[in-house]
């Protein structure tokens, strides 16, 4: 098995909680690498997309061509997104309104049903108790801290659940999952029927990329049969996911990287380590 000091790890560095990322794996003994640009993949045992505003992290990877060369490297390379770099990897998410957009991720590949801001503004940021890792020596809960997170609603027969949490949704995140369970219940189609790809792309260009031309084959979460958690009996809170893993890819809502617990990004490294036995 491969020492962690010669693993090399990326950690997208558009916007976000980039270098609490560096910092964690760097005490694990690995070299890590920021990625801004496409030619900063070579080499890259894996990545790491932190936690930030996902809206900015597109605009700006716009200008450099990041978001094609990462949707190739993470179809095989082990791939970590925390918050809002889990929204750049759900294939399904729902936002303002009570409709599910199809493909609306910048990378995709995750087969999940994410909730855009679950927990509310960045004033609403919280600490609470999460499951550890799978298979951790030390059982304690982890810290997980949220900022302005989105919350997994649903995953595909596929996604391994790593961990849930009971809620509250935040008022607006309420009232678009009230509205969603409403339209499920009646057999109203709750899913966008327009494809929504890269929102920064030059419609009228025709000779722009598109990141949905081509959906995974093998994403399989279907919104015709789709359950939502459902409310606890008195109360708005409901079970949601905050952590998933798909084969090489790593999703947690909240944001391990600003706590000085190791054992998500130990995990995390141990998946990178595993990924060069199988090479």
């Amino acid at each position: 098995m491969a020492e962690s000091n010669k693993l090399t790890i990326g950690v997208l560095a558009l916007q976000g909680a980039f270098e609490e990322h560096q910092q964690l794996l760097e005490s694990l003994g690995c070299n890590t690498v920021q990625v801004k640009v496409p030619s900063q993949l070579e080499g890259l045992d894996g990545i790491v997309f932190p936690g930030g505003e996902s809206t900015a992290m597109g605009l700006i990877g716009k200008q450099t061509g990041i978001w094609e060369a990462l949707q190739e490297f993470t179809q095989t390379k082990p791939t970590w997104g925390t918050c809002a770099g889990m929204i750049l990897l759900a294939e399904k998410c729902v936002g303002a309104s009570a409709v599910i957009e199809n493909g609306q991720s910048l990378i995709g590949g995750m087969d999940i049903l994410v909730c855009r801001n679950y927990f509310g503004s960045q004033i609403s940021s919280f600490e609470m108790a999460t499951p550890p890792p799978p298979n951790c020596e030390n059982g304690e809960s982890f810290p997980g801290v949220f900022i302005r997170a989105p919350a997994i609603l649903a995953a595909g027969s596929d996604v391994e659940i790593l961990g849930k949490v009971l809620a509250t949704p935040c008022r607006t995140a309420g009232a678009v999952l009230r509205e969603l369970d409403e339209k499920i219940a009646k057999g109203e189609n709750v899913s966008m029927m327009k494809v929504v790809g890269d929102p920064w792309v030059n419609k009228s260009d025709s000779m722009a990329p598109s990141h949905c031309e081509e959906k995974k084959a093998d994403i399989h979460l279907s919104t015709e049969t789709l359950k939502l958690p459902g409310a606890a009996d008195g109360s708005e809170a409901r079970e949601v996911i905050c952590a998933v893993k798909r084969r090489h890819i790593l999703c947690t809502a909240f944001h391990p990287e600003i706590t000085n617990d190791l054992r998500w990004h130990s995990f995390f490294v141990d998946m990178v380590k595993e990924s060069q036995v199988n090479m």
